[in-house]
């Protein structure tokens, strides 16, 4: 992939003598803080405003550009291969160009929640089928012939009496003249005429630029006259600078100028830190100077946050009675009155997003215009929040967007592009490329919030949960906007905990207050990570008491196949964006733990300190199961021969992608169980580097993981893939570790607690 240009932009979309055709609904996201979501008919029920490309040009080349973010997750390869598919395009004469951040063009950009395909499916197949359309009525008005007797097929226009035939090239200027059709007027293609959707066979646009090192990242941007900035920030939540001395930075040799950035008063938004920023000729002298500099901070309100004492803090939260979210029967009056009551407390930390590539981008400023390259999720949010900073009009500022090494969540806040920008500013619109060490990534990052889950359960003579109590306190990303946001918003304690598809008939979820002390962000898989694991835990925790199967007590606790609209749960709470539409349908739940459990070969006989667990959840449309088969030696050490996974997304568009999301899954779920954790002392993170924030090396991995995909219909809504399979990996982990050991894990990481 090159570089995006915004003349390559114009080329691929406006510049072509041949057809060009778009697509629009309403919508818009603020930079000032989280996406606005509401009910329309785009799936989901979340406003949308997709403006997407197709253009063929006069050679019969056909460009797709796409206007989400590439992070891995493969959607620039997806999202071009459905509007190939309807459009009968050869698959070889496709390319890609990637759309810069422009809500007026192209709408809600924001490539998070597992939403990119399951949103715009609909929509790019509508694109790829109106140039079609557009095509064929082209040839039959070129040939004299009824329309219906002309066919698009594979980059030519048929007319099956005559035999006469056009290609794509040839009409491309005649189809252009036409008006765009009507969505009532579209022939979509039926799923047995797909040529790509579905289909295994398609490579990733991006793989050979990747493999042999031609794609460019946020990091790899070169202009002329570039300046290379590194920056020193606050160390502490909603601090600032109290004084600096910069002599001896001045003095190393690359060093050209120190820049004091102001700090902005909390709540965060996604605004920059504040501190001083070094510049040089050279990445490395800015970081030298950067360790020259003599600076003293004013650490402000965050001062004493320290992570051992602020668990106390939420353990006494989760501890006392709490705001009711779902209060179904009465579960206090029936836990105590119970002869058979258990309870388990679990606590994750906080964790860093970590991603291949840190944060990066490069900004200039010329002519009252502003440009920046940068590995952002939310290219829309970027180019409003830079234009805010810098005093121009959105209009004036063009982001570019490039291949992100990772996301997950961290570069939805594009903090770090509007650092560039600013410093670009400070030097007359010189361009300016910011560039953040790992060291920098993991002590200022948006982290996943720390959390204790409080769960009690009253069983019956034969073992059966008669109630369930779950008491979830954790920081809510809410703070990051606001910092009267002390409590979980319905989008988090809805995820794998309020909606809870277990037949039980009293059953109580409550929310505690938990004070945020540092930035919270969006984390794949958001609060589905710490109430999955607290969740399906508590599950294998209570079979053990009843001495069941762990596999057969969860389908028991499950129930018959029946359908469960969250909506009608309570009236007190919103589920929030993800099952807003879709009922939890739980003969697919089910479904997905048995092919995992057989495909696991679950029951057999295993050799001694070895042990299966299972785990299975819903989020984002898409049902989960995981089974771990691990093995914990003498001495306490960990190893992972098999994993299987059951997916069942809906139909798959790019089943090759579906299965290394799964995978991708189970390596970072092993890696935040066993290691991660993020520790905060005098308000500062203790991590600092991979040395002690470690993550899973291959010698630790799962030796093989197995992705099992449930066929199904068209008919059933798309699920999202990129974040559903995190959630089940680390209770599906513990379980077999207590399996192997007899051991509970109820806090992660791991860590050494299997040593003896």
């Amino acid at each position: 992939m090159n570089s995006v240009t915004r003349r390559a932009v114009l080329k691929g979309a406006g510049a072509l003598t041949g057809l060009a055709l778009c697509l629009r609904t309403s919508g818009a996201i603020s930079a000032e803080g989280p996406p606005k979501y509401g009910a329309d008919a785009m799936p989901g029920g979340v406003v949308d405003d997709p403006l997407v490309f197709v253009s063929i040009d006069t050679e019969g080349a056909v460009t797709v550009t796409v206007h989400r973010p590439e992070m891995g997750q493969g959607i620039r390869t997806s999202l071009a291969m459905v509007v190939a598919d309807e459009l009968e395009a050869q698959w070889s004469r496709v390319r890609v160009i990637q759309a810069p951040g422009d809500e007026a063009r192209f709408g809600n950009q924001n490539t998070d929640g597992s939403r990119s395909m399951r949103h715009f499916f609909g929509p790019m197949r509508r694109v790829g089928a109106a140039a079609r359309t557009m095509l064929e009525a082209a040839a039959a008005a070129k040939w004299n012939v009824p329309r219906a007797e002309v066919k698009a097929i594979q980059h030519e226009v048929v007319h099956e009496q005559s035999g006469r035939r056009l290609s794509y090239a040839a009409l491309a200027q005649e189809a252009a003249k036409l008006p765009v059709p009507a969505r009532d007027a579209l022939r979509l293609k039926s799923p047995d005429e797909f040529r790509y959707i579905g289909k295994n066979h398609i490579r990733l646009i991006d793989s050979a630029d990747i493999v042999e090192g031609r794609a460019l990242y946020g990091v790899d941007t070169r202009l002329d006259d570039m300046l290379y900035a590194v920056i020193a920030r606050p160390p502490v939540t909603g601090g600032s600078l109290a004084k600096f001395a910069a002599s001896a930075t001045l003095k190393i040799p690359g060093v050209v100028r120190v820049i004091e950035l102001k700090s902005l008063p909390l709540p965060a938004f996604f605004n920059p830190l504040g501190g001083i920023a070094v510049l040089a000729t050279n990445t490395w002298a800015a970081m030298k100077g950067r360790a020259a500099l003599n600076i003293e901070w004013h650490d402000g309100d965050n001062a004493n946050y320290e992570s051992a004492a602020y668990r106390r803090t939420l353990e006494a939260a989760a501890r006392a009675p709490a705001k009711a979210v779902r209060d179904d029967g009465d579960a206090l009056a029936t836990l105590a009155a119970s002869q058979r009551r258990v309870q388990a407390e679990y606590y994750l930390p906080h964790l860093a997003h970590a991603t291949m590539e840190p944060p990066a981008a490069t900004a200039r400023i010329a002519n009252g215009k502003c440009e920046v390259w940068a590995c952002v999720q939310a290219p829309q949010c970027a180019r409003d929040l830079i234009a805010r900073h810098v005093g121009l009009s959105p209009a004036d500022v063009t982001v570019h967007v490039t291949l992100l090494g990772g996301g997950f969540g961290r570069k939805s806040k594009p903090d770090f592009a509007v650092e560039a920008a600013l410093l670009s500013k400070a030097m007359d619109g010189r361009p300016v490329k910011v560039t953040w060490a790992r060291e920098d990534d993991l002590r200022h990052d948006y982290y996943h919030t720390v959390s204790v889950e409080h769960l009690e359960a009253a069983l019956d003579e034969n073992g059966k949960p008669t109630a369930w109590l779950h008491r979830s306190t954790a920081p809510t990303i809410g703070a990051t906007f606001s910092l009267q946001a002390k409590s979980q918003s319905p989008e988090e304690f809805g995820q794998s905990a309020v909606a809870m598809p277990f037949q039980i008939p009293a059953f109580r979820m409550e929310v505690a207050e938990a004070e945020a002390h540092t930035r919270i962000g969006w984390f794949r898989s958001v609060s589905n990570i710490p109430h999955a694991f607290a969740v399906q835990s508590f599950v294998s925790e209570l079979a053990a008491e009843a001495k069941r199967d762990p596999k057969d007590f969860l389908l028991d606790l499950i129930g018959p196949a029946r359908r469960i609209d969250p909506r009608k749960l309570a009236d007190q709470w919103n589920y929030g964006e993800s099952p807003e539409r879709y009922p939890v349908d739980t003969g697919r739940l089910r479904n997905a733990i048995e092919i995992a459990a057989r495909e696991a070969r679950w029951g057999r006989a295993l050799p001694k300190r070895h042990g299966l667990g299972l785990a299975a959840t819903y989020s984002f449309l898409t049902y989960v199961a995981a089974v771990f088969e691990v093995s914990v030696d003498d001495e306490g050490v960990l190893s992972i021969p098999r994993v299987d996974i059951a997916v069942d997304c809906g139909p798959q568009v790019n089943p090759d992608r579906v299965r290394s999301q799964a995978e991708g899954s189970a390596i970072m779920g092993v890696s935040l169980a066993m290691t991660g954790e993020i520790t905060f002392k005098n308000g500062r993170v203790d991590q600092s580097n991979f040395h002690d924030y470690p993550i899973t090396r291959m010698r630790e991995a799962p030796r093989e993981i197995h992705v099992h995909l449930v066929p199904a219909s068209f008919e059933v809504p798309l699920g999202g893939v990129g974040e559903p399979a995190l959630p089940p990996i680390a209770p599906a982990l513990c379980n077999a570790i207590y399996a192997a050991t007899g051991k509970r894990i109820r806090q992660l990481p791991i860590r050494d607690q299997l040593r003896v």
